[in-house]
């Protein structure tokens, strides 16, 4: 009996996502920064792949998102474009993108929508970001929220600190969700955030809530997709587990090879193109064997 490849789940959508919070799922976001990854991570079912600023320390090498640009991020968008199919496609608006007036914003995102063909985009802040969100969504922009810590004010932070730590912090987190979910986001990002607080969030809007490191209560959880291998170097965040560790099997294949490379084992003759006899006679070329 021939195999019959099992039928994917239907295209995920930001409207979509409401339902399945509506329905009691559990839905999972990676991130994902080049085509490989992109159809892979797709091809396993996420439902959600981000291509976030986090490029910037995971790909780019820099110290942290600020320098990140929008030329950057949407390079990754198309190369992820190209193999997603299922999972919607969201883009981070990097810093500086959306400090400069609301025009300016929808010139940003639209960019991000029309050229690299991301389905929505994600924006930090909350109270202060409404105007904006709200003419995003006024352009039929689907916007993602972002609240707790948020990444791209590290240098107003100082330091990647647990946000909503006090009662007067987690009421403001609070109307930070009402007011994004009032100003139109489809769905809001809790970063570092005390998993009560993050459960309360989640429990009074009706948006799903996308949680790292804010407990398992969120309607969906996100990693970035270095860390959840192993490629990431430095100390990682403690809500970070390990599946896999790539970073020393990648070390081991690369290190193997070049020791074959320098023992003259690879490339074996299976692994080379040989001149035909005919050819090799007619112009006096004695084959030899490499070593297997």
């Amino acid at each position: 009996m021939p195999y019959l490849k099992p039928e994917r789940p239907e295209k995920v959508s930001a409207p979509s996502l409401r339902a399945s919070k509506e329905r009691g799922e559990r839905l999972v976001c990676l991130t994902a920064y080049d085509y490989p990854t992109a159809r892979i991570v797709d091809e396993a079912g996420i439902d959600i792949i981000l291509v976030g600023d986090s490029l910037g320390n995971v790909v780019l090498g820099y110290g942290n998102t600020v320098p990140v640009t929008l030329d950057e991020i949407l390079i990754h968008v198309k190369a992820v474009r190209r193999g997603v199919e299922r999972a919607l496609l969201v883009a981070d608006m990097p810093y500086g993108t959306f400090h400069t007036g609301a025009d300016d914003t929808v010139r940003a995102a639209l960019r991000l929508v029309k050229e690299g063909e991301a389905e929505a985009v994600k924006l930090e802040g909350g109270q202060k970001r409404v105007k904006l969100v709200r003419r995003l969504v006024n352009e039929e922009i689907s916007v993602m929220g972002h609240i707790g810590l948020t990444p791209q004010s590290i240098n107003q932070l100082g330091a990647y600190r647990v946000q909503g730590k006090t009662a007067d912090a987690a009421r403001r987190l609070l109307d930070d969700a009402y007011a994004l979910e009032d100003a139109g986001v489809f769905s809001i990002v809790l970063e570092l955030v005390p998993r009560e607080i993050a459960q309360m969030i989640t429990e009074r809007i009706k948006v799903p809530t996308i949680g790292i490191g804010a407990g398992v209560h969120c309607d969906i959880q996100v990693l970035v997709f270095h860390d959840l291998l192993g490629m990431a170097f430095g100390k990682l965040p403690r809500f970070v587990r390990e599946y896999a560790n790539l970073r020393d099997t990648i070390t081991d294949a690369v290190t193997r090879w070049a020791e074959d490379v320098r023992g003259g084992t690879y490339p074996s003759d299976a692994e080379s193109y040989g001149l035909p006899a005919e050819a090799a006679a007619e112009m006096k070329i004695e084959t030899k064997k490499v070593k297997a």
